[in-house]
């Protein structure tokens, strides 16, 4: 297992960079995050390129001993694995949100542990990353995240930034989606994937092109994995609304997201 050494954060940002403009809107706050990982490079390598970007991480080494800590102080974010001893990542991910609906969780998986990683989102994850990952890609993700934290607890004025396509409004400041006003919970990655479908009504997108836009820093992931995060998408605004149809499938060629009618 092998993960993008910390100097790769000093590397430009690859191409296509990604357009919500998300590295220039970032913001500075800073927070506690947990890295949670029975792997001790990971852990040190993980907490070493976060602190290098002014986090405080506390770092655990199996699910049991990062729940005891918890209990008496939680991190604002964590990162767990989902294979560790004594407690997997799903049962401690299960457990926080037992205690708190809004800390920020992402997972690093494997790429072969898709159905958990499916499980992980339902448990109430946040997003996830593939082993091996970008070191770039989490730290951005991580920043997102605490953003769009920030801005929920009102501590970040955002100037408005809509994109409206029908009854779609994608907030591009928040990482926030609504359906006829109706809020629509997803995860950033979710998120770049579906404003890579609306920008562009009509326009079909590769799974190639929507792998680029969820995953922008060079990390690999299968057709299966975006077909995925697309049914995922549709069940949550199948949940809001039963008549949802506005992402075709186009078969052999990726997706598109329909003009307004």
């Amino acid at each position: 297992m092998s993960v993008v050494i910390p100097p790769a954060l000093r590397a430009p940002w690859p191409h296509p960079a990604p357009d919500l403009g998300m590295i220039a809107r970032m913001t500075d706050a800073k927070g506690t995050i947990a890295v949670v990982d029975d792997e001790q490079t990971i852990r040190e390598t993980v907490s070493f390129a976060l602190e290098r970007e002014g986090f405080s991480c506390q770092a655990h080494g199996d699910g049991q001993a990062a729940w005891e800590a918890f209990q008496e102080r939680l991190p604002e974010l964590a990162i767990l694995d989902i294979l560790m001893p004594r407690m997997d990542g799903l049962d401690l991910c299960r457990r926080i949100r037992g205690l708190s609906e809004t800390i920020p969780i992402i997972f690093l998986t494997s790429k072969d542990e898709e159905f958990d990683r499916v499980l992980g989102l339902e448990l109430g994850a946040d997003d996830y990353l593939c082993k091996p990952f970008s070191m770039r890609e989490l730290v951005a993700r991580v920043k997102v995240l605490f953003r769009r934290l920030a801005i929920n607890a009102g501590t970040v004025e955002a100037q408005d930034e809509i994109l409206t396509v029908g009854p779609l409004a994608l907030d591009l400041q928040r990482y926030t989606a609504t359906w006829s006003g109706a809020t629509v919970g997803l995860t950033v990655t979710e998120f770049m994937m579906l404003h890579a479908l609306a920008r562009r009504p009509g326009h079909v997108k590769t799974r190639q092109q929507l792998m680029d836009e969820g995953y922008p820093h060079d990390t690999f992931v299968s057709d299966r994995t975006i077909d995925s995060h697309v049914k995922r998408i549709r069940k949550k605004f199948v949940a809001v609304d039963s008549n949802f149809d506005a992402i075709d499938t186009v078969y052999g060629l990726g997706y598109r997201f329909r003009e307004s009618r």
